[in-house]
């Protein structure tokens, strides 16, 4: 049984109440706590040392990570952080300086975008350290994105460029809160999601949700310089760089849907506000299920998945 399916399992017993908008499924469960003009957003996400980074990472940029992460789905909701907590779980032989600059990552981060760290707890963990983050945080009422609102006939897009993230930027990326809130306020998002596991995976997740299907264009698929650099290492494991685009994942970049007559002026206006970052238009969602990849020698689907624990 695979990470997806025990979240499918357990996820048809969970209680619920009058407050759950959106519970297990999407980015974030969407909350009425009965505020006037927002919803409430809840997130929690945990790192693990040998799964999510090396014992010889700085410790700084583990920190970084761990609660980047959780703003990176704040964002896939188009949403604002707001306050985290966070549990950290150590060897009994732990280094307080590590733990420090774990700290002080996290500190730098949350300060930088006003988030506020209220509290958490710390306990023991035997031969790996263990970190789990939750985050609050808000969407205008009625405007939270959701992954399953794609329609047939949407542009697909994605922020940035894919693949090789294992070369560094796993640890490095930033949250593309401010991208994501500009387009929430500017366009009609159909469905939004932030790739964490790959696009591979995690266009399947908005599909699933939306009962849809997508065409993508092999070309129009942004490929990173480290993709590109790592698909030449001389290792039994490097990948072709359009199959580590795919599968890598933690790009966390924004992949979302919007009305295809859309597509043209939200380009030219994304050029105006972020002209650093790259768009690109990979595809569209069409009726059937399933994911093919158009080439200039047709269609085929899509195989390749992306990152899934326990398989």
């Amino acid at each position: 049984m695979n990470e997806f399916e025990l979240i499918a399992r357990l996820s048809k017993s969970l209680p619920t109440n009058a407050n759950v908008l959106t519970g297990a499924g999407d980015d974030c469960a969407v909350l009425d706590i009965g505020l006037p003009d927002q919803w409430l957003l809840f997130k929690t996400d945990a790192l693990v040392e040998g799964v999510h980074f090396t014992k010889d990472a700085s410790p700084e940029k583990i920190g970084h990570k761990a609660l980047a992460r959780c703003l990176s789905d704040i964002a896939a909701m188009a949403g604002t952080p707001n306050a985290a907590v966070v549990t950290i779980a150590l060897p009994e032989k732990f280094d307080i300086a590590f733990v420090e600059g774990i700290y002080e990552g996290m500190n730098r981060l949350a300060r930088k975008l006003g988030v506020a760290i209220v509290g958490g707890e710390t306990t023991t963990n035997p031969e790996r350290v263990l970190i789990s983050i939750a985050l609050l945080g808000f969407a205008p009422r009625g405007k939270a994105v959701l992954r399953s609102g794609a329609k047939t006939g949407d542009a697909i897009f994605v922020t940035g460029e894919l693949g090789g993230s294992p070369a560094g930027k796993h640890l490095e990326f930033e949250p593309r809160l401010a991208e994501a809130r500009w387009l929430a306020e500017n366009f009609s998002i159909h469905a939004m999601i932030d790739l964490s596991d790959g696009l591979a995976g995690d266009l399947r997740h908005i599909l699933n949700a939306s009962q849809a299907g997508a065409e993508l264009l092999r070309t129009a698929i942004p490929i990173s310089r480290a993709a590109k650099v790592r698909a030449k290492e001389p290792s039994l494991k490097a990948k072709p760089a359009f199959v580590a685009a795919l599968t890598d994942g933690e790009d966390f970049e924004l992949l979302f849907t919007v009305a295809g007559a859309d597509a043209v002026k939200l380009l030219d206006a994304w050029k105006t506000h972020f002209p650093k970052l790259k768009l690109s238009c990979i595809g569209k969602i069409v009726g059937n299920t399933g994911i093919t990849i158009r080439d200039k020698n047709g269609t085929q689907p899509l195989a390749a998945n992306g990152y899934i624990h326990f398989a």
